[in-house]
């Protein structure tokens, strides 16, 4: 059952595993870094002078691909954090969550290249307020209609907008709030989130989403950083609507083509567009949104990467962002669980490699009901035999109607 309460103090299921150093085993899942991340104090409003009590949201939102570009294996040993690099390994102990800011807090506005987007449109979080050095608290607008994010059916927003948020806010608090240079490139290790899909309305869309934002695992690398883990509670109109977390690293340019070297030229080759499954069966309403293509067996597909999607690609990439992996896995619950809508309630993911562009990737699927009433979908993705990602969905299934007859 998902928590009702204020977000406080982190527990294990919040923070998860230990965060992995920058240079670990990571799969990329971010676009490249923008060259210039302006940073703009939100105008004055009466929510900002005089916030309402918790748990209601008091200013408009609006946010980018998931920190999660996981640097290959081989990177050197500078990227490896040590000890005396470490800062703030602890959390400080929680600002209590009254409504009002701290005070001298003053509200930012979030930007596109502080949320690695292209378009104000793709942008989820719109400004955020800092509680403590460690703790801040987000208004977020997750709209009705999306290109991409998009209702799922006449009467639910998109789980995923979730995951998305998370990924943009991490990327905005790295780059305003921790010192990661505007050329860093970002990369997330995992990511799990928790959604209560009947708080996913659409008939609230209009209501602008408060979540608050805890940062741990902070590791530094000289006033810039490192890594950390961003743990989040989303509420709207002051009801629980989903927590989620997950661990980012950054990476700079110079480590950056060293550990893609021999890969940057494939920005330069075009990549095949495969034909992709049926748009209801991957839960999709438009072809072009389709990220899975036939296999040779059932419960098995190949990626489908479309490198002009305005979405998925906003940018040139030189391997398959993690949006595209963490929708593959979605997609591929769908079809794999036949449930439509597939509204997952738990949606975990780790990254082991960067997923490249030329080379096929194998989409794997198994379903289990572990439990009465849920179905659980677990997913791969493997690419010239080794684990580029793991994934796991978990969604009621709806109750069959007795016929009376």
């Amino acid at each position: 059952m998902p928590q009702t309460g204020p977000l406080s103090a982190l527990t294990e299921d919040q923070t998860g595993r230990g965060g992995r150093p920058a240079n670990g085993t990571a799969a990329a899942v971010e676009n490249p870094p923008h060259h210039t991340v302006p940073r703009e104090t939100a105008p004055p409003s009466p929510a900002t002078d005089d916030p309402a009590p918790s748990g209601t949201a008091t200013e408009e939102p609006a946010a980018s691909p998931t920190a999660s570009e996981k640097p290959a294996p081989t990177a050197t040993a500078s990227e490896k954090p040590a000890p005396s690099a470490t800062a703030s390994e602890k959390p400080v102990p929680p600002y209590p969550v009254t409504g009002r800011p701290a005070p001298h807090s003053h509200t930012t506005a979030v930007t596109r290249q502080l949320a690695h987007r292209t378009t104000e449109t793709d942008v989820f979080p719109a400004r955020w307020t800092r509680i403590s050095d460690t703790r801040f608290r987000f208004t977020a607008q997750w709209p009705a209609a999306h290109p991409f994010f998009g209702p799922v059916d006449d009467r639910h927003q998109d789980p995923m907008i979730v995951g998305e948020t998370l990924r943009q806010a991490s990327m905005v608090l790295a780059h305003a709030e921790f010192g990661a240079p505007a050329d860093t490139h970002f990369v997330m290790w995992d990511l799990t989130v928790r959604v209560d899909p009947t708080a996913l309305l659409l008939a609230e869309a209009s209501e602008p989403v408060e979540f608050d934002v805890v940062c741990s695992e902070i590791r530094r690398r000289g006033r810039g950083l490192r890594s950390m883990r961003t743990t989040m509670e989303f509420r709207r109109a002051g009801r629980f609507v989903a927590r989620g977390t997950g661990s980012t690293g950054c990476t700079s340019p110079r480590a950056y083509r060293r550990l893609r070297a021999g890969r940057l030229n494939a920005l330069d080759t075009p990549v095949p567009l495969l034909a992709g499954i049926a748009p209801q069966a991957a839960g999709r309403s438009r072809a072009e949104d389709v990220v899975l293509a036939p296999a040779d067996r059932p419960g098995v597909w190949n990626l489908r990467v479309d490198t002009g999607h305005p979405v998925l690609f906003p940018r040139p990439n030189d391997h398959v962002p993690g949006m595209v992996l963490f929708e593959a896995a979605r997609q591929a619950a769908t079809a794999a669980s036949g449930l439509r809508p597939f509204l997952p309630g738990t949606l975990t993911a780790e990254f082991a490699h960067y997923a490249e562009l030329h080379s096929p990737c194998r989409i794997e699927t198994e379903v289990f009901d572990e439990r009465p009433g849920e179905v659980t979908v677990r997913v791969s993705g493997r690419q010239d035999g080794a684990s580029v990602f793991t994934a796991s969905l978990t969604a009621a299934r709806p109750e069959r109607v007795r016929s009376l007859s």
